[in-house]
């Protein structure tokens, strides 16, 4: 239960917005890393956070391979069936 509580720290509006923070801002580093350790430290989150954040919506826009969200919360709910 104690990692569900940390995995809901930061709400979707919150992981949402700095996702959007690294794309908006990306221009204004030398790379999408630096991005990533700029706004994580800005938001409060460590840096790993926000990378597996971005990994994530990359992956459920198609840029990226990999189980989109939808498609781990039907797994999920198999599982539980």
């Amino acid at each position: 239960m104690e990692k569900n509580k940390r995995a809901n720290r930061f709400s979707p509006e919150v992981r949402a917005r700095a996702v959007r923070m690294v794309y908006e801002h990306r221009n204004n580093y030398d790379s999408q890393s630096a991005a990533i350790a700029g706004i994580a430290a800005k938001i409060g989150c460590i840096l790993e956070t926000l990378r597996r954040w971005v990994h994530q919506a990359e992956t459920d826009s198609g840029l990226r391979d990999g189980v989109t969200s939808d498609e781990r919360a039907k797994i999920k709910a198999l599982e539980r069936e």
